[in-house]
């Protein structure tokens, strides 16, 4: 060592040794976190700015050429290290690109029945809160990507789907795949049904709806094409936390026939944990979020005519408005003021207003105008838009999906006979012997908008938790596995204690409780839940549409048949037999996707078979997962109990189409899909499902002529807002207005319905319009053969309104003697909200 280098060590590294453990360093380091490339940037950020400390410390003489050599080498090492970065996949910062969209798919809010209570008098008659679609995709930048749809929907349909991908794949070619596309429904029952292809799920609605199909294909490719042109760098984060009080069972007494050591593995007869992915945008910050809880979406009644998202969609409307909000700085982002919930931002710039009589008579100066033609696009023009997002930001988007609520009732309180008010019969869910007297009853009983409100609520208020905690991020691939499985004859090999057997599934049938309903929504006649032997007289009716064979009796045991639709297939097919399964991947974030409402149990033997095969390996890539069930997911069978829970055929166990193995067969094949995940495999897609699209039959009458009594303008009010009057929140305002059928138009993105307020005294600015949960709109005629029809609107004035003058708005389309369309609109006089 030179006495240069001598005089210069003081008990340091020289540099030269410095460099070369730099470069050690480095290399290994790369080895240690390749993957995880910010950090890495990191590193060479700071071995960049020690160095050049060191070098200022250490030599604050540069004229030593060794030294100049020496620091030459280590900026190299660093270059190399910089270079490694940009040539990585992710040298943005980021393991993924996300995007999120969001479509209407209200659909038609007249004469078109409702689906899910199969009630052939839930006739749809207005909008409670708009439908949505709404969308994300999860890409690598340069590999797989995994798209999920999120319906306010009763479920997925197999010919919605089919019609979805042949528009992808004409728009993007095959990049979107019925492989790697999962669509969902979050199963409310105030939607407009007739959007399946089998007969036995569209004969309430008088056979196929193409309104109500057309709406939520457009809906969900829209979406989809939003998701896909938002795709930017982000992360994605994952949390799970327990709800207790927004779901409990309907079966308990099914649920406690399965095995008592299994039972004791678990606190309670329903799953209580929601999961939750938070997606959060590089440059913009948080964009939205999914989550995934079992809960029926039957806090709305089977006698409910109004179109509504039920408390699935309240909650996703609840957390996008406190985004929104939050994201404008109006709300703290964990604590509600006085338990108000938060609501969209109009374009109001409130002003302090003291003069009540001022305002009083400022509102009587604006009185019910005649009704008036507009063009197509005012409805849409004047729905509330907030003036305050960031320009070029996208709306936060946040969906509440479904699992597996099969056996999941939001009705809280309990199951009540509503003659006597005592509980109902625990086996049968009977009074009496009638099951028609067995009624559930959800939180805010016997107001079903308010116990709609109070589940979704206490989802909403959940989600922000786990929204506003989620540290864990998700990193690993994306990737999918799907398969078509024909469950109607499917071989299941079933172990138990080292001993195998191999059954079968059977073709589609449903049992005599399936006709007994829930206590969610009873039947009629004299079906009950619990019926494992059936009625000579039903088998009777049956046996005129068809008589089951004695293999399928067999096969179905002990489930007496009902309805033997698996075999029926006149004029088309009346159920499903193939049926698609789907895992899509995101790092350790694993959905499976099913076709059907899984029970409690039976959801939970799922996750843990798939979970049993995806931790077998030993190189720990799952140890960490979150396994999430999406139930009622690109198509619908109906139910999945558990074996044991079929046995006592209540109504889930009557609707579990494919026999006893059902189950089986289920964990069978998704354990197929698991290990082909884990080892890069493909897998058979197996037998296509059939498309029934041109044999579809409609019997709902087409809107013939819309009318008005001679010299009443379409729009004109027909029962004003009272003169002179003044209102506070918690008060509702109604007017009703000379209307047409609103299936003229459904003013998808627009509204038929709207509150404007006055600002500075000659300009009304929109408010809340028909997709707020406090503003419902009603339509109503004389008769079904009448051309006459009102537009009635309901505004439940909401807390932390802005005082001031404000009116009740109604847009309509009315069709002509010769089928031409005209749109229209009409308000009420103005009024004033202290």
């Amino acid at each position: 060592m030179s006495n240069w280098e001598a005089s210069n060590f003081r008990g340091k590294l020289p540099i030269r040794v410095f460099s070369r453990s730099l470069a050690v360093a480095t290399y290994s380091c790369f080895l240690q976190v390749k993957g995880n490339e910010k950090n890495l940037l990191s590193l060479a950020k700071l071995a960049l700015f020690c160095f050049e400390i060191e070098c200022v410390m250490e030599f604050p003489s540069f004229d030593h050429l060794n030294v100049w050599r020496e620091c030459a080498n280590v900026r190299v090492w660093i270059l190399f290290l910089l270079l490694l970065l940009l040539k990585s996949d992710v040298c943005s910062g980021s393991d993924y690109l996300v995007g999120l969209g969001s479509y209407d798919i209200t659909g038609p809010a007249a004469d078109v029945n409702m689906m899910g209570y199969a009630n052939t008098g839930q006739i749809a008659s207005g909008i409670h809160f708009r439908l949505r679609a709404r969308a994300f995709i999860v890409a690598e930048p340069n590999g797989n990507r995994v798209v999920f749809v999120n319906l306010d929907a009763c479920m997925a349909s197999q010919i919605v789907k089919i019609k979805v991908i042949e528009r992808l794949k004409a728009r993007y070619g095959d990049l979107y795949t019925e492989e790697n596309v999962a669509i969902s429904g979050i199963h409310t029952h105030a939607g407009p049904g007739g959007y399946l292809q089998y007969v036995v799920y569209i004969v309430t609605s008088l056979g196929f709806v193409h309104q109500s199909f057309d709406v939520i294909v457009d809906g969900i490719e829209k979406c989809i094409i939003q998701a896909h042109e938002n795709l930017r760098p982000g992360s994605i984060f994952v949390n799970k936390g327990e709800l207790l009080d927004a779901g409990v069972s309907r079966s308990p007494s099914a649920y406690l026939n399965n095995p008592a050591g299994e039972r004791r593995k678990y606190k309670y007869n329903v799953d209580t944990d929601m999961t939750l992915l938070k997606f959060v945008d590089d440059e913009w910050g948080p964009v939205g979020s999914f989550n995934w809880f079992p809960t029926h979406g039957t806090s709305m009644s089977r006698t409910n005519s109004l179109i509504s998202g039920d408390n699935k969609g309240a909650a996703a409307r609840f957390m996008e408005d406190w985004f929104e909000q939050k994201d404008y700085g109006r709300t703290d982002s964990v604590v509600f003021e006085d338990d108000a919930l938060p609501r969209r931002m109009p374009n109001i710039i409130p002003s302090h207003h003291d003069n009540h009589r001022e305002l009083l008579e400022l509102a009587t100066s604006f009185q019910s105008p005649p009704g008036r033609p507009v063009t197509k696009t005012s409805s849409v023009a004047k729905r509330v838009r907030s003036a305050h997002r960031k320009v070029g930001k996208r709306r936060f988007v946040s969906a509440f999906c479904q699992s597996n609520c099969g056996d999941v009732s939001p009705n809280v309180l309990g199951a009540f006979c509503i003659d006597t008010g005592l509980p109902c019969d625990f086996n049968h869910s009977t009074c009496g012997g009638k099951n028609e007297l067995c009624y559930s009853r959800g939180p805010g009983y016997p107001d079903e908008f308010e116990s709609t409100r109070i589940i979704g609520e206490r989802q909403f208020r959940k989600a922000v938790d786990l929204f506003n905690a989620a540290d864990e991020e998700i990193e690993g691939d994306v990737d999918f596995r799907h398969a078509y499985i024909d469950f109607s004859q499917l071989e299941v090999t079933i172990s138990d204690q080292g001993y195998s057997e191999v059954v079968k599934t059977c073709p589609a049938a449903m049992g005599f409780a399936f006709a007994a309903g829930t206590t969610d929504g009873p039947g009629a006649f004299d079906f009950q839940q619990g019926d494992d032997k059936g009625n000579p007289f039903w088998k009777l009716v049956r046996d005129m549409l068809k008589t089951p064979s004695r293999e399928q009796i067999d096969c179905q045991h002990p489930k007496p048949i009902l309805l033997d639709t698996g075999e029926m297939k006149k004029p088309y097919d009346w159920a499903p037999s193939i049926l698609p399964i789907q895992i899509l991947r995101i790092g350790q974030l694993i959905i499976l996707s099913v076709p059907g409402e899984f029970t409690t149990m039976a959801g939970r033997r799922l996750r843990d078979a798939v979970k049993m095969v995806l931790t077998s390996e030993e190189d720990f890539e799952f140890d960490d997962i979150h396994i999430v069930i999406a139930g009622l997911t690109n198509t619908y069978s109906q139910y999945i109990t558990t074996y044991e829970e079929y046995q006592v055929q209540r109504y889930e166990g009557a609707s579990t189409l494919y026999g006893p193995h059902t189950l089986s067969a289920y964990i069978q094949e998704f354990k197929k899909l698991a290990e082909a995940l884990i080892y890069g495999e493909p897998v058979e897609p197996g037998p296509l499902p059939p498309d029934l699209l041109e044999k579809q039959i409609s019997l709902l009458p087409p809107v013939v002529l819309d009318a008005t009594p001679l010299g009443v303008n379409f729009g004109d009010v027909c029962a004003d807002v009272p003169r002179n009057s003044t209102f506070k929140s918690g008060d509702m305002v109604t007017a009703s207005f000379w209307s047409a059928c609103p299936r003229n138009d459904l003013m998808t993105e627009g509204t038929f319905a709207l509150v404007e307020f006055l600002q500075e005294k000659d300009a009304w600015i929109p408010a809340y319009d028909d997709d707020d949960f406090c503003l419902r709109y009603k339509w109503s005629r004389p008769s079904k053969l009448s051309s006459r029809s009102k537009g009635t609107l309901e505004w439940t004035i909401p807390q932390g309104v802005t005082p001031g003058v404000y009116r009740l708005s109604h847009f309509g389309a009315a069709k002509g003697l010769f089928g031409s369309i005209h749109h229209f609109t009409g308000s009420s006089t103005a009024f004033v909200v202290a």
